[in-house]
């Protein structure tokens, strides 16, 4: 690609006419219409007129393809761990909360040293994640013990070397951590172990609404830590087995419809808009 190419489409791309990006750069129109034609170069004088006036680098000017700077710089984490740490223990002594008190122990201990996947490369702490499931069930008004013990819970067992013996919960609790950890099953495909997988989910109370938090965390943060083909995989699933537990749990439990519209709301806003740039 030539420069004077280059020039001419960085120009319409900003929406400048020809005399305003000459007036810009201190030459006459002409000139601007000569060097885009490839008639004449540009001086090595007026490079960094160029460069400056259709915010590029000097060397984009004799590249074959001018790849554009990000416009904006994603979060990786868009809330402070520190914060939410706070927010989960002081929520929990304020109600006496004594199972998401223990939980709270348990899953620093366990995910000690994980880090969550970044498409930058950043390390983020893995716990933000049950952090942020605790704290969304606060926001949405669900915050009970059992509920947000197991949100803190949920990774444990599936990501970490623990057993459900070392959690040390009520029966409730382990039998929602266990259902929301997916282990493949021997002689099925993983596809149909997911079926069976979201089938046992959808029977429990406390599994289908922490699942259902999980989800919409990964989906509201999938931008920064998944692939487009990762991406695209991940909307799919959500609209075969997430969107349908979510109306489960909508309808069959009362306590949860409102949460449940506010999820199916923010998860469905997400992908519909990502599907945009997919």
């Amino acid at each position: 690609m030539s420069i004077g190419t280059i020039i001419a489409e960085q120009r319409k791309k900003r929406g400048m006419s020809q005399q305003q990006i000459a007036e810009q750069i201190g030459v006459s129109e002409s000139d601007i219409g000569a060097w885009e034609k490839g008639e004449r170069l540009p001086d090595t004088k007026h490079l960094e007129p160029i460069a400056k006036a259709l915010h590029l680098r000097v060397s984009q000017l004799f590249q074959e393809e001018v790849v554009e700077p990000e416009r904006w710089e994603l979060q990786d984490a868009m809330f402070s761990v520190e914060h939410m740490m706070r927010r989960v223990k002081g929520y929990a002594q304020f109600k006496g909360y004594d199972y998401t008190l223990k939980a709270l122990e348990i899953m620093t201990k366990y995910h000690e040293g994980q880090f969550r996947k970044s498409n930058k490369g950043q390390k983020v702490p893995y716990i933000i994640h049950p952090l942020m499931l605790a704290c969304h069930a606060f926001a949405l008004g669900i915050g009970e013990d059992e509920l947000i013990a197991t949100c803190l819970l949920h990774d444990v067992l599936e990501d970490c070397d623990a057993m459900p013996e070392d959690l040390q919960m009520p029966e409730d609790v382990l039998l929602a951590v266990k259902l929301v950890s997916f282990k493949p099953i021997e002689g099925l495909t993983k596809e149909e172990s997911k079926a069976i997988y979201y089938k046992k989910i959808s029977e429990n109370r406390l599994a289908s609404i922490v699942k259902l938090l999980d989800r919409c965390n990964n989906i509201s943060t999938m931008a920064t830590g998944f692939k487009k083909k990762r991406m695209a995989e991940y909307i799919d699933e959500t609209e075969k087995y997430i969107l349908p537990l979510l109306d489960k749990v909508k309808y069959g439990y009362d306590e949860y419809n409102n949460a449940a519209f506010l999820l199916k709301y923010q998860m469905l806003s997400v992908m519909e808009t990502l599907k945009r740039t997919l």
